[in-house]
């Protein structure tokens, strides 16, 4: 059972920058995916950005331009860079990674609160 670990989270000034990190207690080399999710308070969690392996990233719409998802397999971890961070980002974000065999883990949540 691998055990994923947000790191990061906290109060940021709108316009400002912030970066999350998700540690993994076992390899990621072979998981299909890896990333990030979050859920604004009183909304369904979303997806922000995804790093699929071999493939490439995706971002929501909202993500494009402004937040930036990196994998390292060597190290069991993944960044989520935040930048140019609006009040609607405010929310608790989320680390997911889907194994080769499609399982699926989830970190606890962090809070990001950005002020305005």
């Amino acid at each position: 059972q691998v055990q994923l670990e947000e790191s990061g989270g906290g109060l940021v000034q709108a316009g400002g920058s912030h970066r999350l990190s998700c540690t993994a207690s076992d390899s990621i080399l072979g998981f299909n995916n890896m990333g990030w999710y979050r859920q604004a308070p009183g909304k369904q969690r979303e997806l922000v950005a995804v790093d699929t392996s071999g493939v490439g990233t995706k971002y929501a719409d909202f993500a494009k331009g402004r937040f930036t998802i990196s994998r390292d397999n060597a190290e069991n971890t993944v960044i989520l860079q935040m930048n140019n961070l609006k009040p609607e980002d405010t929310g608790v974000y989320y680390c997911h990674g889907e194994n080769e065999w499609y399982a699926e883990y989830w970190g606890q949540g962090i809070q990001v609160t950005v002020s305005s």
